[in-house]
């Protein structure tokens, strides 16, 4: 398949990229660079500096693509709610207009990076797809927003349609790894205090009705997240919208998190516990059962994986 991979220049958009060319599908990247990388984008790729706004110049009839993975989008939970107005802009707008060259272009297959956001504070955990939607952000509420857009376009115009919700994204892949301006991920902001970029790690919360009383979340790799993407994209058929969670379906805890990025660079990560935030629910874990019994789907790496994969990448690009 030719793939325009909307967003491939980001952490994940650079890892199923990777996979694409891997397994001898030919991409092409779409990225605006606001928070993705060039030197992301694998060697021989061609690549589009562009927004979703001007993605009709790309996605053309007789440009000759099949397919679409769409990762493109602004993703801070925190400026989601501070800055509404981009958000609604850039991931509701910026899908419209996605579809919208897709429509004219005769594309009509789609795999879309949804999020575990969707569901906001879960009534029943692990969390299936089925369950209540109710976003607790703005972010969550465009990625919502965005399934039912592609709900109705495959009902009417006939889209073959897949919403990945991950969950928490970690690891490295093909040399690739997270690369944030504001680093707001757990796992690497660890990582940060082991090779002296911080201080200390703050744990927000220690009284959760937990095993250990901090948050529990589940963490799924980006390799197989990318693994997910490549078996939804071929499997998908016209008309239909097929929704899927992407986890582990056990989760970890914070203290867990740090006790492996211990173990695995043999370096201290000093914690400061303190209040818990407003809105942060105890444990979210997904239950991937459907994509499992459609596709095949499992998450094939433990936590270990997840912190060494990320070290090693990360310690490169130090020394580099």
């Amino acid at each position: 398949m030719k793939v325009l991979v909307a967003g491939g220049a980001g952490y994940i958009g650079s890892v199923v990229t990777a996979a694409l060319v891997q397994a001898d599908h030919e991409a092409v990247v779409l990225d605006d660079l606001s928070t993705g990388h060039r030197d992301a984008v694998p060697d021989g790729v061609s690549f589009v500096e562009s927004s979703l706004s001007d993605v009709s110049k790309v996605l053309t009839r007789d440009a000759g693509f099949d397919a679409v993975i769409h990762l493109a989008a602004k993703s801070l939970v925190g400026e989601s709610e501070q800055r509404p107005e981009l958000y609604w802009r850039e991931n509701v707008g910026g899908a419209m207009d996605l579809l919208d060259a897709m429509r004219a272009a005769d594309v009509r297959r789609i795999v879309f990076s949804s999020s575990s956001a969707t569901y906001g504070n879960p009534e029943v955990v692990p969390i299936e797809e089925d369950a209540r939607t109710e976003p607790t952000s703005v972010y969550g509420a465009t990625k919502l927003t965005i399934d039912h857009m592609l709900t109705g376009e495959a009902r009417v115009h006939g889209l073959a349609a897949v919403s990945l919700r991950y969950f928490n994204a970690a690891g490295a892949a093909y040399g690739l790894g997270e690369r944030h301006a504001t680093e707001t991920h757990l796992i690497p902001i660890a990582l940060q205090v082991v090779t002296g970029a911080r201080e200390k790690l703050s744990v927000y919360g220690t009284d959760y009705p937990t095993p250990d009383g901090t948050c529990i979340r589940d963490y799924i790799h980006v390799a197989d997240l990318a693994a997910a993407h490549l078996l939804t994209l071929e499997v998908v058929q016209p008309g239909e919208h097929r929704i899927y969670n992407l986890g582990s379906g056990s989760g970890y805890s914070v203290r867990d998190v740090v006790a492996a990025v211990r173990e695995v660079t043999g370096h201290p990560v000093p914690v400061e516990d303190g209040p818990r935030r407003p809105g942060d629910p105890a444990k979210l874990v997904a239950s991937s059962a459907r994509i499992a019994q459609d596709v095949g789907w499992a998450a094939r790496h433990g936590l270990t994986d997840m912190v060494s994969d990320a070290y090693e990448v990360l310690t490169a690009r130090l020394l580099n």
